[in-house]
């Protein structure tokens, strides 16, 4: 699977190649805030097969948390595209990103839903966890 994608602006493009691992949404408090409320629809993709293809992502580090993820965005129009997270060999790619957001297809779980807000809304069925799922 090929997918492009960027920011809002256009000045920061990226290509996602492989099959994505997790398709998901997060309720976490710091994806709240990164999405402007919403919960943070996301797919986890192999970093071998993502690159920047234009412009060169700005990125923040929380430094008071212990092993904090790093998130990448466009300086420019701040448009969150993907966060990296010590531990996870994976890109963690926004969907709203994404060229083609149906190429998104349906979230497989919910996460972090003890996090979530009353207008938050978890398609019917869809596994949930009220933080990270348990390991394989």
């Amino acid at each position: 699977m090929k997918l492009e994608g960027g920011c809002y602006c256009g000045g920061l493009r990226y290509r996602a190649e492989g099959k994505p691992v997790l398709r998901a949404q997060c309720h976490c408090r710091a994806c709240q805030h990164i999405s402007g409320g919403a919960p943070n629809m996301f797919m986890l993709m192999p970093p071998d097969g993502f690159s920047y293809t234009a412009g060169t992502p700005k990125t923040f580090t929380r430094k008071d948390l212990d092993n904090p993820v790093t998130r990448e965005f466009c300086a420019e129009c701040g448009t969150h595209v993907a966060t990296r997270r010590p531990g996870l060999p994976m890109v963690i790619l926004k969907a709203g990103t994404l060229d083609d957001p149906a190429a998104y297809g349906m979230p497989q779980m919910a996460i972090f839903t003890a996090e979530m807000q009353p207008f938050h809304c978890i398609p019917e069925g869809l596994p949930r966890f009220e933080g990270l799922p348990p390991t394989r």
